[in-house]
């Protein structure tokens, strides 16, 4: 089992602070372009996921050199993103987290979304840093602690069809064995008044998908 596996994936220079929370002993792979963005952040991917056509010769290059090229045909019916997490969900990591960004709405909601697919629902802790926003998905049913700065704006959003009893403490507006319907305001920008930080969200039917901090030192995510 591998302990930690990243995604890199969008169309947007990776941020420093975002690089900075990914441990060195991370399983770093790069989608189609990503492996780029990747490389340029100053990280060494170890595997190339998709149908190769945003992802320059040099990184094409360098990654049949240095890495594993898992390469798909440009008529498929899944997005290089969705491909590439599940290429990284067969190797049962314990922590998965996909890092990316871009300007097309489509794609944000998308690889947002993937993160929400039943094969994902297996992995212990599911994350992501999508234009400096970090993303925690939890598949019920499921619990996650976060450790936030006390002040954060946070969101709850059903994305992937309503969620049951969700419960969320640590909040200015906690909920206790609530039914989220899907895409609704309701989880909209809470406010995390916990004297630690600490949030403890829960939910037992559905897939939660919580928004909170961008990028700062002590922002952390762990199974409850």
């Amino acid at each position: 089992m591998n302990d930690h596996i990243v995604i890199v994936t969008g169309a947007r220079t990776l941020a420093p602070e975002v690089v900075a929370t990914i441990p060195d002993a991370a399983i770093v792979l790069g989608v189609d372009g990503g492996l780029d963005l990747a490389l340029a952040a100053g990280l060494e991917p170890s595997g190339l996921v998709g149908d190769l056509d945003s992802v320059s010769s040099e990184g094409l290059s360098w990654a049949r050199q240095h890495t594993t090229v898992a390469q798909h045909p440009t008529d498929k019916n899944s997005t290089d993103t969705e491909l590439a997490l599940a290429f990284a969900a067969d190797m049962n990591p314990e922590r998965l987290t996909m890092v990316g960004g871009g300007d097309r709405l489509d794609h944000t909601i998308a690889a947002l979304g993937a993160l929400t697919a039943r094969n994902m629902a297996p992995i212990p802790v599911l994350d992501a840093w999508w234009d400096g926003q970090h993303v925690d998905v939890i598949h019920g049913p499921g619990r996650r602690r976060l450790a936030l700065d006390v002040g954060t704006t946070l969101s709850l959003l059903a994305m992937r069809g309503p969620c049951d009893k969700v419960e969320i403490s640590g909040v200015r507006w906690p909920l206790r064995d609530h039914r989220l319907e899907s895409v609704f305001g309701l989880g909209v920008s809470n406010e995390v008044t916990h004297p630690d930080g600490i949030v403890d969200v829960s939910v037992s039917g559905g897939v939660l998908t919580v928004f909170d901090a961008p990028a700062t030192p002590t922002e952390s995510s762990a199974p409850a």
